[in-house]
């Protein structure tokens, strides 16, 4: 039985894979070169990332370009709170800081109802806004129909009157009724409504005055009223159709004073202010006696 097992029938086929028999051919290694390596991103997105880099100093200076910010933005809220500090001790002590923003296209005057005059008199100041306008109107128009009356005829007088009125009917309703309403509005100061109505009685004469337009100054042909245009539209249509338009406007400029007039006298008296200003002008008598 040990015969069947004189040789190990593993030994022929033993091969050992450290060593390299003679009888096998070496294999030459087929395997190609490795590419180089690629970049992860484009030239461009390379170059986009090089112009970013921060250098070692970078940090340090947005830093300190940090804190000059900070400190910056700390002057300005303290110049803020300083300015509104004097804004509230200006008014306090009754002194209006107005910003000129009217007319827009070249600002000389304050106006701004929305923001100075309570919610519920603004439709009141509203009213008293178209009238100052409709005066203006009203005014500018008289010009043109003097100066259509000018031109067609030897009457330079009637046309320098246009002129005066025009140029003084401006300033003069504004200051002397539509301003101290507009503070008293603001303010509820009641001697400045007893000068509005002083002067917007005045400004409602006129407004009647030149709607009649009697022949007492320059035969009334200095204001486009019904009796001008009546004596003129025989004579020259163009400029009598002038006229009865310029009498037009200045019966609605009357009616929509009287109803200004109505409005605020009945705010006037509501708010007590009426007791006031007697009050005020008892005072001022006594004040004048002593």
């Amino acid at each position: 039985m040990a015969g069947r097992y004189d040789s190990n029938p593993f030994d022929e086929d033993e091969v050992n894979p450290f060593s390299q028999p003679s009888s096998v051919p070496q294999v030459s290694n087929s395997r190609l070169s490795p590419l180089p390596p690629e970049p992860a991103f484009s030239n461009s997105v390379a170059a986009n990332d090089a112009t970013v880099e921060i250098p070692l100093g970078g940090a340090k200076e947005l830093k300190n370009k940090e804190r000059e910010l900070r400190v910056k933005e700390n002057e300005l809220r303290q110049k803020e709170q300083e300015l509104k500090r004097r804004e509230d001790a200006a008014a306090r002590a009754g002194i209006l800081i107005e910003e000129k923003n009217w007319p827009p296209f070249l600002p000389i005057l304050h106006h701004s109802i929305a923001k100075d005059i309570p919610l519920h008199t603004q439709r009141i100041q509203y009213f008293a806004y178209g009238s100052w306008l409709g005066i203006m109107l009203c005014l500018f128009w008289n010009f043109i129909c003097t100066t259509a009356a000018w031109i067609g005829g030897p009457d330079v007088q009637i046309w320098l009157l246009g002129i005066i009125y025009m140029l003084s009917g401006f300033p003069l309703s504004y200051f002397l009724w539509y301003r101290p309403l507009y503070r008293a509005m603001r303010s509820e100061s009641a001697l400045r409504f007893g000068w509005f109505f002083l002067f917007y009685l005045i400004h409602i004469g006129f407004c009647i005055l030149a709607a009649v337009a009697p022949p007492i100054v320059f035969k009334g042909k200095s204001l486009a009223g019904i009796l001008p245009a009546i004596s003129i539209i025989s004579d020259k249509v163009v400029v009598g159709i002038f006229y009865f338009v310029g009498f037009a406007l200045f019966v609605l400029e009357t009616i929509l004073s009287v109803f200004v007039l109505v409005q605020v006298y009945n705010y006037f008296r509501g708010t007590g202010k009426a007791a006031e200003l007697k009050r005020v002008a008892a005072q001022g008598a006594f004040r004048a006696a002593i």
